[in-house]
Protein backbone atom coordinates (compact mmCIF):
# COMPACT_ATOMS: atom_id res chain seq x y z
CA UNK A 1 0.00 0.00 0.00
CA UNK A 2 0.94 3.15 -0.93
CA UNK A 3 0.87 6.62 0.27
CA UNK A 4 -1.14 8.88 -1.88
CA UNK A 5 1.38 11.09 -3.79
CA UNK A 6 1.18 14.52 -2.82
CA UNK A 7 1.92 18.34 -4.67
CA UNK A 8 4.36 19.69 -1.94
CA UNK A 9 7.53 18.24 -2.08
CA UNK A 10 10.27 18.72 0.77
CA UNK A 11 13.56 18.71 0.50
CA UNK A 12 16.79 20.15 2.70
CA UNK A 13 19.97 21.57 1.75
CA UNK A 14 22.86 19.74 3.32
CA UNK A 15 24.82 21.62 5.80
CA UNK A 16 22.83 24.97 5.21
CA UNK A 17 20.11 26.55 6.95
CA UNK A 18 17.75 26.81 4.07
CA UNK A 19 14.87 24.25 3.88
CA UNK A 20 13.14 24.08 0.27
CA UNK A 21 9.57 23.25 0.08
CA UNK A 22 7.88 23.27 -3.86
CA UNK A 23 4.38 23.02 -4.29
CA UNK A 24 2.66 21.84 -7.58
CA UNK A 25 -0.42 21.32 -8.74
CA UNK A 26 -1.95 17.93 -8.57
CA UNK A 27 -2.30 18.15 -12.71
CA UNK A 28 -0.38 19.06 -15.29
CA UNK A 29 -1.07 22.39 -17.07
CA UNK A 30 -2.25 20.58 -20.22
CA UNK A 31 -4.72 18.41 -17.70
CA UNK A 32 -6.52 22.02 -16.55
CA UNK A 33 -10.81 21.71 -16.29
CA UNK A 34 -13.00 23.87 -18.19
CA UNK A 35 -13.55 26.38 -14.81
CA UNK A 36 -9.46 26.88 -14.38
CA UNK A 37 -8.67 27.72 -18.15
CA UNK A 38 -11.83 30.06 -17.97
CA UNK A 39 -10.59 32.09 -14.99
CA UNK A 40 -7.08 32.15 -16.50
CA UNK A 41 -8.71 34.07 -19.42
CA UNK A 42 -11.20 35.68 -17.44
CA UNK A 43 -8.38 37.02 -14.51
CA UNK A 44 -5.58 37.19 -15.95
CA UNK A 45 -3.25 39.36 -18.51
CA UNK A 46 -4.80 42.38 -20.25
CA UNK A 47 -8.90 41.01 -20.17
CA UNK A 48 -8.44 40.62 -16.57
CA UNK A 49 -7.28 43.76 -15.29
CA UNK A 50 -9.70 45.50 -17.67
CA UNK A 51 -12.37 43.30 -15.66
CA UNK A 52 -11.01 44.22 -12.03
CA UNK A 53 -11.30 48.01 -12.79
CA UNK A 54 -14.79 47.35 -14.79
CA UNK A 55 -15.81 45.70 -11.36
CA UNK A 56 -14.27 47.79 -9.43
CA UNK A 57 -16.50 50.77 -10.65
CA UNK A 58 -19.11 48.85 -10.64
CA UNK A 59 -18.76 48.37 -6.78
CA UNK A 60 -18.30 51.36 -6.37
CA UNK A 61 -21.19 53.30 -8.08
CA UNK A 62 -23.49 50.54 -6.01
CA UNK A 63 -22.12 51.39 -2.52
CA UNK A 64 -22.25 55.14 -3.94
CA UNK A 65 -26.14 54.71 -4.78
CA UNK A 66 -26.98 52.28 -1.37
CA UNK A 67 -25.40 55.02 0.59
CA UNK A 68 -27.56 58.03 -0.82
CA UNK A 69 -30.62 56.25 -0.95
CA UNK A 70 -29.67 55.04 2.76
CA UNK A 71 -28.61 59.07 3.55
CA UNK A 72 -31.99 60.29 2.25
CA UNK A 73 -34.36 58.14 3.83
CA UNK A 74 -32.48 58.79 7.00
CA UNK A 75 -32.46 62.44 7.46
CA UNK A 76 -35.61 63.09 5.04
CA UNK A 77 -37.66 65.95 6.86
CA UNK A 78 -40.80 64.84 8.27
Amino acid sequence: MQAPVSGVQYNRWDGGDQDGVSMSAASSPGEASGCERTWRWLCTGRLGTVLKVLGGLALFWAVFILGYVTGYYVHKCK
